[in-house]
């Protein structure tokens, strides 16, 4: 079924709907990429993993797994001193996927990582540490560096300076490619809500050339395959709020794709 949306489906950042976008999304990616690597190369998917606090306001877009309590551990005490409560709340386990390009010639040396920003790297906090972490590691390696960034809320996370990013004007949406080697300069891929998400180029080790990562493609398959035209409250405002201007404009597009 077609995309009611050129691009981007904004309805699909939903905190409630981004956790199963976020992972569909990097299996596609690596599936879409496997048949052009040919045989030197593996599209892997892998995962870092952090403690996050349970009482964060925003609903990280990996899957959570709860920390079991310690040997012994209650979350109220048997008998407390003078009516104190001991409460014990576990931190929360999460699992964040991206997609790593493994060269078969070095021994599966990582020659480009791929990562799709979440919602818990564009705010402060743990996820954030974790993601400029390992963004730290890469750029400091001799591994490409691909971010893919299809969520408005929130603050830049990409390596290319926020304020340099701002001078070449408004995007909604945005990837960005800095290649080893080559650290300082960024390949941009701009996007508003009204554009057809782009095609960005994927290098690999040596002279080996690009291989073309149709994120278009990549996000109709997503929306497809999750069912998420009937899963979508089309109905209500988008959240993350639109500005009034391009919410009538999906308003208008909502109502065009339910017309018989």
């Amino acid at each position: 079924m077609a995309m009611i949306f050129p691009g981007m489906d904004p309805y699909l950042e939903h905190p409630d709907l981004w956790p199963g976008v976020h992972s569909r999304l990097v299996v596609y990616l690596a599936d879409q990429l496997q048949p052009m690597l040919g045989p030197r190369y593996i599209a892997a998917v892998e995962e870092r993993v952090y403690l996050e606090g349970p009482d964060r306001d925003i609903i990280p877009d990996v899957w959570l797994k709860r920390q079991p309590l310690s040997s012994g551990g209650t979350a109220l005490a048997e008998a407390p001193a003078d009516g104190c409560e001991v409460l014990i709340v576990p931190d929360l386990e999460i699992h964040e996927t991206y997609v790593a390009i493994l060269d078969r010639a070095t021994n599966q040396r990582i020659v480009t990582v791929i990562e799709v920003v979440s919602p818990t790297n564009k705010h402060s906090g743990p996820g954030r540490d974790s993601y400029l972490s390992k963004q730290h590691e890469v750029r400091y390696s001799e591994t490409h560096l691909v971010e893919i960034d299809l969520l408005r809320d929130g603050h830049s996370v990409v390596a290319a300076p926020p304020h340099r990013l701002q001078r070449l004007g408004h995007y909604d949406y945005l990837a960005c490619v800095e290649r080893a080697g080559q650290r300082g300069r960024f390949e941009i891929y701009r996007r508003s809500l009204r554009d057809p998400l782009p095609t960005v180029s994927i290098p690999l080790a040596g002279d080996d050339p690009d291989i073309p990562l149709k994120l278009q493609d990549a996000i109709e398959k997503v929306y497809n395959a999750g069912s998420y035209r009937d899963r979508i409250r089309y109905s209500k405002p988008c959240y993350p709020p639109l500005s009034e201007e391009l919410q009538n404009w999906a308003t208008a597009r909502i109502a065009a794709a339910s017309t018989p």
